[in-house]
């Protein structure tokens, strides 16, 4: 059955409607440059009202909404309810570009004078994606649409212009997640192990794995080119399900060969969305029997910020999962929102310092804020280990402060798994003490073969790990 012309909530054009105006304001545009724009604008938090308030205000609410944008346009323009929560505006016979822009302009403020749902009153915010030329009216609608995205992603309460870079940002994003579903049955995922060391002695203290994809046509991918893809898709369970897998054997196999590191430990990332599987521990336990490695060997790496979206049942997550014997850290820690009751709460063993607070280290600007994170860190029986080492007067300040494990570029580049290999066997075959080389200048890891090429910056940005969210220093 064809569209309904109009809406029956709001009496607006549908899109069908839409669609046709524009086309007919396409063909009518003649030369003008640009002879028509058109305006997408998504409500911001339409969902929130329905939940808190029933869907009865919300439908008054997109009534009221559609309302005033009638009065941000001219009479001659269109205004059109194209989905649940979006509308789009048609301006034809542009006087000047800026046009576009001015009516962006006046919707964002008429909608700020609040709407009366009564008994209360409601904020509304939009999102609007202005695109405006000639050629087909389905293409510039959806041109509109992807600015529209973008001034979402920006916050939100804001108009975005399209430029064409956001048209193959979506098809680069739509070939990667296709791509990505095949990745692991293709054999491209790749794993590289970061060293953590002894500030004191220079020994190796763990490695943390991290997540690449050898992308069959766009090379070497590091994981913020494609986790949080994997994220949005779905993919990240099977991508996480690989890396845990992976790094469990590669821990077992290393602690089975170098009896010298009998507490060696492999850290794998777990992304929010993993920690929000029921399942998470039960999987955990698989791979560890799959692999035959007992579970303190894994410690699993968790952010800060992802602990505390939803600090109720990442409590419950993390007590399965310690109740398995693995070892688990707070990552990144120092820039989210901890509450210091449920830090106390969660069974943790090891907190990692964000590299925030390690890179001013020996400048003006070093800082307090780092001690006290050392400090409590002991108060509540916590590993404190320092992330991004990137400079040599880093290391020595970090032991002066209680702090004796740390990873970064100074110290060592992801390695790959031979170049790991060859690092234990270096410093600690037989439990041999590492070299008599100051960390703190250079690490045993220094003349091991990096996934990286010599002279490479080591300040470059840090890595996202395996989970999504995490990234390696």
């Amino acid at each position: 059955m064809a569209d309904a012309p109009h809406d029956s909530l709001t009496g607006l054009p549908s899109r069908s409607l839409l669609i046709d105006r524009l086309e007919h304001a396409l063909a009518s545009g003649g030369r003008a440059e640009p002879p028509v724009a058109v305006l997408v604008c998504n409500l911001d938090r339409l969902k929130t009202i329905n939940h808190s308030l029933g869907r009865a205000a919300g439908d008054e609410l997109l009534a009221a909404v559609a309302a005033r944008l009638r009065t941000c346009v001219r009479p001659a323009d269109t205004v059109a309810r194209v989905g649940g929560d979006e509308f789009a505006v048609v301006l034809a016979e542009l006087r000047e570009p800026g046009d576009a822009v001015r009516a962006a302009e006046r919707i964002l403020s008429a909608l700020e004078t609040p709407f009366d749902l009564s008994p209360r009153e409601v904020y509304i915010d939009i999102s609007i994606g202005i695109a405006a030329g000639a050629g087909e009216a389905e293409i510039l609608l959806r041109d509109a649409d992807l600015a529209m995205h973008r001034a979402k992603a920006d916050g939100g309460g804001r108009y975005a212009l399209f430029e064409a870079g956001l048209h193959a940002a979506v098809v680069e994003r739509l070939e990667l997640e296709h791509d990505l579903k095949l990745a692991i049955g293709h054999g491209e995922l790749d794993l590289v192990y970061q060293p953590i060391f002894s500030l004191r002695s220079g020994a190796v203290a763990g490695l943390e794995a991290l997540v690449r994809w050898q992308h069959p046509s766009r090379g070497m991918l590091h994981p913020e080119r494609f986790i949080p893809l994997a994220e949005e898709a779905g993919t990240i369970h099977a991508v996480g399900r690989w890396v845990l897998d992976a790094a469990c054997h590669q821990a077992a196999l290393w602690r089975a060969r170098y009896p010298g590191f009998p507490g060696l430990q492999v850290g794998v990332n777990v992304s929010g969305a993993q920690l929000r599987e029921p399942g998470l521990a039960g999987r955990v336990a698989e791979a560890l029997s799959a692999a035959q490695l007992d579970p303190g060997g894994l410690t699993l790496e968790i952010t800060e910020s992802v602990l505390m979206d939803d600090a109720e049942t990442a409590s419950r997550r993390l007590g399965e999962l310690k109740e398995l014997g693995v070892d688990l850290a707070i990552d990144d820690f120092g820039i989210g929102y901890s509450s210091l009751v449920y830090l106390q709460r969660f069974p943790l063993d090891n907190l990692k310092i964000d590299r925030a607070f390690i890179e001013p280290i020996g400048s003006e600007d070093e800082p307090a804020l780092l001690r006290a994170i050392v400090d409590l860190a002991e108060i509540f029986g916590l590993q404190p280990i320092a992330e991004g080492i990137d400079s040599p007067e880093q290391a020595p300040r970090l032991l002066e402060l209680g702090c004796e494990l740390g990873q970064g570029h100074l110290l060592s580049e992801p390695l790959s798994p031979a170049a790991a290999d060859a690092l234990l066997l270096r410093v600690g075959l037989l439990g041999a003490p590492a070299s008599g080389r100051d960390v703190q200048v250079r690490s045993p890891a220094s003349d091991a073969p990096t996934e990286h090429s010599p002279g490479r910056d080591p300040r470059r940005p840090r890595d996202r790990g395996a989970g999504g969210g995490d990234r390696g220093d």
